[in-house]
């Protein structure tokens, strides 16, 4: 397979090679070897290979295809070192081409490699693992990243998240989960589960629940990578088109939600010239998609609405040009076909905005006291409400509760200084 030289770091392209491609690559190698461990570690012997090779030789024309070749050769050598399955080794000698300038032309001998990818998404979150599991399982296998880097995304010591990797794919063999999209209502359901840990990485990466740093930038542009990969497999369901608009948009916001000293803004005094317009401009594309995806008759949810509103802040040039009316328009629906806390409090924010502090608090107030547990959401919704309503001191106290409940330091100083605190 011919080489080329580049000028680039080689290992900034190895990477780049990696996390396009190393989906698709776990995907087709467990589909032949039926064991994910065992395709993992087949595809990180390629890595290791091209880590080797690559700086020097140069990156070849088709790195996916040299990838492929490389992990299919060592796992030919694999079988073949293990007598009991002779017979796997000759199916995966059978398609390994001998003329490697035919190498570019690998995808095409390998049938379905885009299903291998949606079926190593949904493998990644098969119903036996927990949430916590299948947002790490989907980051390592799909998302490509090491467990250093997943740890660090998530707050923990390397060794637990290399535990919590190893747990969940032991749990995988245990289970005798199968290697095959599901079907019907199980495919329903199960797209959901891939949806939820794609919206939970997200959500960690954009506003981190823990720790010193405001944002995680590098989970939640997996998450928007990952989501644009689920869109593209499934370009026919709504709401993956939904979720693939709201993460974009959303994480369109990310360079103005800091300050040049690394202080966290708040959305209504971000400078909307640093929002990124390639995000928006793709996000709000895939939402148009999904609306005529819905005026065909598909059903949409949650996060086609989530997306719709996103769009309303991304199309208002100003803060003050948002369109609160329709956004808590859009709430209402929200309310109604996913009810829950989050969106009850969510809903307030834009009543309150919408028709002012009293309508918002008169929402919150329906929220059960206990419906978040210690989450500083209903105190710094309901601080905020009180200020607009020029209720000081209760905002004060409100502010002040919130403040105590956080994890996150960043958070933790905007509560504070809105307390009067700082």
């Amino acid at each position: 397979m011919p080489a080329q030289r580049t000028t680039g770091d080689p290992h900034e392209v190895i990477v780049a090679a990696w996390r396009a491609e190393s989906a698709r690559l776990v995907g087709a190698l467990t589909r032949m070897t039926r064991d994910v461990e065992l395709a993992e570690d087949l595809a990180q012997d390629a890595l290791v290979a091209a880590l080797e090779q690559w700086p020097a030789a140069g990156v070849p024309d088709n790195p996916g295809a040299w990838l492929m070749t490389t992990a299919k050769r060592r796992g030919v050598d694999h079988f073949r070192r293990a007598e009991v399955l002779r017979r796997k080794a000759a199916e995966l000698e059978r398609t390994d081409g001998r003329d490697e300038q035919q190498m570019p032309d690998l995808d095409a001998q390998i049938d379905h490699i885009e299903d291998d990818a949606l079926r190593l998404i949904f493998l990644s979150c098969h119903p036996s693992l927990t949430a916590e599991s299948r947002a790490a399982l989907t980051l390592r296998l799909v998302g490509g990243l090491t467990t250093a880097e997943i740890a660090r995304g998530f707050m923990v010591a390397e060794s637990t998240m290399g535990q919590r990797i190893s747990r969940a794919k032991k749990t995988l063999a245990a289970s005798r989960a199968q290697f095959e999209l599901p079907t019907g209502a199980e495919r329903t359901r199960r797209l959901d589960d891939v949806m939820a840990v794609i919206y939970l990485i997200f959500n960690e990466g954009y506003a981190a629940s823990s720790g010193t740093d405001w944002m995680r930038p590098d989970l939640a542009n997996e998450a928007m990578r990952l989501a644009r990969m689920l869109a593209a497999l499934a370009p026919d369901e709504p709401e993956v088109l939904g979720l693939q608009a709201l993460v974009e948009i959303q994480g369109s916001r990310m360079p103005a939600r800091i300050d040049d000293e690394g202080a966290a803004v708040l959305l209504e005094a971000q400078d909307r010239s640093r929002w990124d317009r390639l995000l928006i401009r793709r996000g709000v594309g895939a939402l148009r998609q999904a609306e005529l995806l819905a005026g065909q008759g598909k059903p949409v949810g949650s996060y086609f609405l989530q997306a719709s509103i996103a769009a309303q802040h991304a199309r208002a040039a100003r803060s003050e040009d948002t369109d609160w009316r329709r956004i808590a328009a859009l709430y209402d629906v929200l309310a109604t076909a996913a009810p829950g806390p989050v969106v009850e409090v969510n809903r307030a924010v834009a009543h309150g905005r919408a028709f002012g502090p009293d309508a918002g608090l008169a929402v919150l107030d329906a929220v059960p006291a206990d419906a978040l547990g210690e989450s500083p959401l209903v105190p710094s919704v309901r601080g905020d409400l009180l200020e607009r309503a020029g209720r000081h001191t209760e905002a004060r106290a409100a502010f002040t509760e919130a403040a105590g409940r956080t994890r996150n330091e960043s958070e933790r100083a905007i509560l504070r200084r809105r307390a009067g605190l700082t």
